[in-house]
Order: C-alpha cells, then structure tokens, then sequence
C-alpha cells in the first residue's frame, strides 16, 4: 500500500537533466537553510540515472553557521546528528531515510556531508537527481504542544505545503 509520503517522493525533483555532482572526487558538501525553525523526519536522496554513482554514507549536522570540508573531514563520527549507510537501491528507489527526531528538532540549517559513493571509488564523482526533506516549522509542533503536550495524542502534520525547501509529510 502506497503512502502519500511516497507518492511525494516519485514526484518531487524529477527534472530530466537537472542533477547535483561533486565535482572532483566522491565527496560532496550540501548547506540548506531554512527561513524559520523546523523538525526534520525524513530525507529522501535520489540517484536513479545512475545509482551506482549515488550518494552511500551520509553524514548529518545540523545549526552550523558555516562549514567546510576541513570541518566534516576532521570530525569524530559522535560529533554527527546521524550518520546512514545508503543501499544501492536506496538511491535508486527514493527510499525515506527516518532521522532521529531528537536531533533534527528545531533546525535552522541541516549540512549533508557525503562521503562516499556506492562505487566506492574516491575519483568516482557522486551524482544525485533528487533530494527532499520533510518535516514541520517547529511554530507548528509547539502550537500542538499548547493544546496537547502528549506527542503522541496530535498528528505531526496536517497539509502539504512548500517552506523554503521544507516539505511537509502526511501521515
């Protein structure tokens, strides 16, 4: 049974042609801020033109005023939010990646570091088709925590609506 979260994923960012490389090596370093406070659930990373080249571990850090290579090359894997090992077929298929959602509550920026490709070869360049990231504007989670303060009594999301890159989920 589909859900609308992957029916999203199939037609999100499906512009033919339209793709992000790294452009010398396998590594590749994404900066995405958004225009107000935000918890992240879910993050979808697509490769399906050539998902041997797609992106295989990930490594997440979120509030960072600015980063660079330097920054994610030297850091302790504990010093990432998350770090996920993508599958082939992962890339291929869109398939969700949940976060933990302590991590990625009230975030105002997220920096996707990739680190390796599925080729495994570091002067492969990583190609990515697709990337989406679904989540809540906190404004929203805190509203539902005034008039319920259980979580698990409101649902996380109501519509779909488009926040700067932010796309929200329904559940």
């Amino acid at each position: 049974m589909a859900t609308a979260k992957d029916d999203a994923s199939k037609k999100l960012n499906t512009l033919p042609g339209v793709y992000l490389e790294s452009s010398a090596d396998a590594q590749l370093l994404l900066n995405i801020h958004f225009n107000q406070a935000v918890r992240i659930r879910t993050l979808i990373l697509r490769a399906s033109a050539l998902p041997e080249r797609g992106p295989k571990t990930l490594k997440l850090l979120v509030n960072k005023p600015a980063i660079s290579f330097a920054d994610v090359e030297s850091a302790r894997d504990t010093e990432f939010a998350q770090v996920v090992t993508l599958r082939e077929e992962d890339v291929r298929e869109g398939r969700p990646v949940t976060l933990k959602i302590v991590r990625f509550t009230s975030v105002n920026s997220l920096h996707i570091f990739v680190e390796s490709n599925q080729s495994e070869d570091d002067d492969v360049q990583t190609r990515i088709d697709g990337i989406d990231v679904f989540g809540v504007p906190m404004e929203y989670v805190n509203f539902c925590l005034a008039l319920c303060p259980r979580q698990d009594l409101f649902p996380l999301v109501s519509t779909t609506k488009n926040l700067s890159g932010l796309r929200q989920e329904d559940n």
